[in-house]
């Protein structure tokens, strides 16, 4: 069977495949159920709602990203750290010099310097990227994709956005549209929170 095919299994067969509850899943639905047993109603609502949203965020970015995963390892003998590390890389011009340093790496990736300190290492050993010293900086390196990491994500690219286009098949464009601006207010919201 076609690694395609896996994709669009039944909604019981899929179900089967969803990687269980984290523990962060089980601490948030737990506390969902304690917040509406103990809260009032009215003053608890928006909280409650909340926190059920939270949960059902968490759900679906562990369920795809599980997916996604898997599928990189069984198609590419890839991971998805590495994956995001060329995507990264990749939307840098080519015809750019500068390359990009590492904690502006981290900071798009969203990791530190230490965890990413290794993959870059294993992408320069495999010469899928290029390091270099900052002319301006002899203390900072540049990191770049080079040619050969140019094609292995070109190899990839294709599938990736095909797995995603089929896991949000059941919205149309118009809902991804709402559902992109809402997620964008809620990580506004998050970022401006002051707790």
């Amino acid at each position: 069977m076609s690694k395609r095919t896996d994709l669009r299994k039944s909604p019981d067969a899929r179900e089967k495949e969803v990687p269980a509850e984290s523990s962060a899943e089980s601490s948030a639905r737990s506390l969902v159920e304690s917040f509406g047993k103990s809260s009032e109603k009215s003053s608890g609502d928006t909280s409650r709602e909340s926190l059920r949203t939270w949960l059902r965020l968490l759900a679906c970015t562990n369920v795809i990203e599980g997916r996604v995963k898997g599928l990189l390892r069984e198609k590419f003998d890839s991971t998805l750290p590495r994956f995001d590390l060329l995507a990264s890389l990749y939307m840098i011009p080519s015809d750019t010099k500068r390359g990009m340093t590492m904690s502006e790496l981290s900071k798009r990736m969203m990791v530190t310097n230490g965890n990413l300190t290794g993959l870059v290492d294993r992408l320069a050993r495999e010469r899928l990227i290029s390091r270099t010293v900052d002319p301006k900086d002899r203390r900072t390196q540049l990191v770049k994709i080079t040619e050969k990491g140019r094609v292995v994500f070109d190899e990839m690219t294709p599938d990736h956005s095909e797995w995603i286009g089929s896991m949000f098949a059941e919205l149309d464009a118009e809902e991804c549209k709402q559902l992109y601006k809402l997620v964008g207010k809620l990580k506004s919201s998050a970022l401006s929170a002051e707790i």
